[in-house]
């Protein structure tokens, strides 16, 4: 199996981006290095069908970027990266595929470690492990790190509620989950079982019938989510679903979902803030499946991965009272401590 690396031209302030293709294996993927400051860069591999390759380009270096914002934050001593293949990951993906992807990676020799993302099951990074030694979230380790994920964004989404309106108790309060992937619906089955007056939205149809049938949640359609009148707003889709319109538009006092990039422009931190509605940095709060995974490569036990869980919510907690008494958006906040991070790693 052979596999073709070529490196592109890294945006400013990136280390690498690299194109990796393997045609006879259907393999054409971006892996982007944004920092390797604080340890090697670690971040999960997403499969989407993209329209071109500017627009890979864009979503791999924003979620590249991410990683070391969100890796920082939660003191994983790892740095910042990001994977896409291009293709439907319901009709294009195989297994030679995955391998393909695999050699791309460990051809980097450890400079990268991948995981699960959208589009990728830990059985398919059980193929790209045949091939690298650098593929963690493997089923009987780590393990898919999904419900970590949900689990540090509902703990975090109550530290905010309790910020906003002033009790983490749940019962009653509005709260739509956009996106019912592994992620989305284990989080709005928490929410149900602390009371929460769910609202789901997803592009499957069976995933919502689930939710309505086990969870007792009421429907909305994909593009009626900023219709609705809500007090909670947890995007668990794809990034980029606040916008200047529908920021005007959103009615929930309260933004905090595990999509990545949530933000269409990093700006809309701001605006969200002036129109009084607290945001909570998607990276700072979705932290929990790269603790997971980080948790295979340091080979840390699942104490590790429960104190650096508790300490994501601790850390929210934190970020919202300095916010409040600086009279700043949280995201300044969090921005600001991840420089310093990076800055001081660099001086030393």
């Amino acid at each position: 199996m052979s596999v073709t690396l070529t490196d592109l031209t890294a945006p400013e302030g990136y280390e690498r981006l690299v194109l990796a293709e393997a045609p006879r294996h259907g393999l054409r993927a971006l892996i982007c290095l944004h920092s390797t400051v604080l340890g090697p860069a670690a971040g999960g591999c997403r499969m989407w069908a993209y329209d071109n390759d500017d627009q890979a380009i864009h979503d791999v270096t924003r979620l590249a970027r991410g990683m070391t914002h969100k890796n920082a934050m939660a003191d994983l001593g790892l740095g910042g990266g990001k994977a896409v293949i291009f293709g439907d990951a319901r009709t294009d993906k195989t297994p030679d595929m995955m391998r393909a992807f695999g050699e791309a990676v460990e051809t980097l020799a450890g400079t990268y470690w991948t995981a699960e993302d959208v589009g990728i099951s830990p059985a398919d990074m059980a193929f790209a492990a045949e091939r690298t030694r650098f593929a963690v979230g493997l089923s009987g380790a780590s393990g898919d790190p999904s419900p970590w994920t949900a689990e540090g964004v509902f703990r975090c989404l109550r530290v905010g509620s309790g910020h906003v309106f002033g009790t983490e108790d749940l019962t009653g309060r509005r709260v739509l989950v956009q996106g019912l992937g592994h992620v989305g619906l284990s989080l709005a089955e928490k929410l149900a079982k602390a009371g929460a007056r769910l609202i789901v939205t997803d592009i499957h149809a069976a995933a919502l019938k689930d939710a309505m049938t086990r969870l007792g949640a009421v429907v909305c359609a994909p593009d009626a989510v900023f219709d609705q009148q809500i007090e909670i707003f947890a995007p668990c889709a794809l990034g980029g679903i606040l916008t200047e319109r529908t920021v005007g538009e959103l009615s929930a006092s309260l933004v905090c979902g595990a999509a990545n990039n949530q933000l269409a422009d990093d700006a809309l931190a701001l605006r969200l803030e002036a129109a009084g509605i607290t945001y909570l940095p998607d990276y700072v709060v979705n932290a929990g499946g790269i603790i997971s995974v980080a948790s295979e490569i340091h080979g840390k036990p699942d104490a590790w991965r429960l104190e650096r869980l508790t300490a994501i919510a601790a850390r929210v907690s934190q970020m919202l009272t300095t916010a409040r008494e600086a009279g700043q958006a949280p995201a300044a906040i969090a921005d600001e401590m991840v420089r310093t991070m990076l800055s001081g790693r660099r001086a030393a």
